[in-house]
């Protein structure tokens, strides 16, 4: 190809570039007192100051969009191995008002009580919420939260990856207790029981659950 047709690419192409930040958004589920809980952070610096929205943080030059998330997550719970599961990308042009902003955003499970988390950097609070409560958040975070949402009501269709939701032991109403808070919905108690048997994907432990009428039996994670 002739040097000039090179040129006049290169300078199309350039032409057409545009600087765009990457940033990391993690909708952090937790499962207390029988309600699906996410975990959002008030944001203390401009734009939406003041605002609840879901913990994220920008991605560096030398990280992956892995490291940026676990990066998040540390900062939250001081765990560095928390399994999270990849939502969608985000890339309205109007979504940030003041820059082009490009997000990937993840979800992850874990259980409040094993974690405190703290407010630092840009946030001055830090509240776990009720699915059913979510105020109006900052960005679209409101609608990250229901993809969030949608893709682990699939997920559970497929498998159960439910991180710290769960005792390593547990009951089948607890069990069937998580599902409906997830799906938002009632579950028949026969039917549930036999769909779970049948997915194989739990088993027995042989143990009975101590103080609870009728010492139900445990179930653990295949």
């Amino acid at each position: 190809m002739p040097k000039k047709e090179i040129n006049q690419i290169s300078t199309v192409v350039h032409s057409d570039s545009f600087e765009c930040t990457i940033t990391v958004d993690v909708a952090v589920f937790g499962f207390q007192e029988g309600n699906l809980k996410v975990l959002l952070v008030k944001r203390a610096i401009e734009p939406f100051k003041d605002f609840w929205m879901l913990p994220g943080g920008i991605m560096k030059g030398n990280q992956s969009v892995e490291e940026a998330k676990n990066d998040v997550l540390f900062q939250l719970t001081g765990l560095d191995h928390i399994h999270a599961e990849q939502v969608r990308v985000y890339s309205k042009i109007d979504r940030h008002p003041v820059k082009r902003v490009v997000t990937v955003t993840f979800y992850a499970l874990i259980k409040p009580e094993n974690h405190p988390v703290i407010a630092k950097n840009y946030i001055s609070d830090v509240k776990w919420y009720t699915i059913d409560e979510v105020p109006q958040l900052g960005f679209d975070h409101n609608l990250i939260i229901e993809d969030a949402l949608v893709k682990l009501r699939d997920n559970l269709r497929d498998h159960l990856i439910l991180g710290e939701l769960l005792p390593k032991k547990f009951t089948l109403k607890e069990l069937q207790d998580l599902y409906e808070s997830i799906l938002g919905e009632s579950l028949d108690r026969r039917n549930f029981r036999k769909k779970m048997l049948q997915l194989d994907l739990i088993s027995p432990t042989g143990e009975k659950k101590i103080g609870v009428k009728g010492g139900p039996e445990l179930f653990q994670m295949k």
